[in-house]
């Protein structure tokens, strides 16, 4: 016992320290991510509920023309973001196909 390492106890112990610690960080981490959407309603930021003349959703709605799909977008998705109906982006947008919606595509609203 007189030639055995200190380190030889310490090592085990600083790996269960680590994975601990990491535990906790991705833990945390997930915990954050899936409260966001929740405490954002349907994913808008809290200033597009209200224009700059006080006239709230409307009058924010009526100044958006169009759309720049983001990746993981839908169009579905995009018409409860921008509180448009989705036949009315359909309808705007004939040759929008869902299937092959790429970042950057600019689609129209009104």
């Amino acid at each position: 016992m007189a030639g055995r390492s200190p380190a030889r106890f310490i090592a085990p112990l600083a790996l269960v320290a680590f994975a601990l610690a990491l535990f906790v960080v991705v833990s945390s981490t997930t915990k954050d991510d899936t409260e966001s959407p929740a405490a954002r309603g349907s994913g808008q930021p809290a200033q597009s509920t209200t224009s700059p003349n006080g006239n709230g959703k409307r009058g924010k709605s009526r100044k958006r023309r169009s759309y720049v799909v983001k990746a993981g977008d839908t169009p579905s998705g995009i018409a409860e973001k921008v509180d448009v109906p989705l036949d009315q982006i359909l309808e705007l947008n004939p040759d929008l196909d869902p299937q092959s919606l790429a970042p950057g595509t600019k689609i129209k609203l009104r």
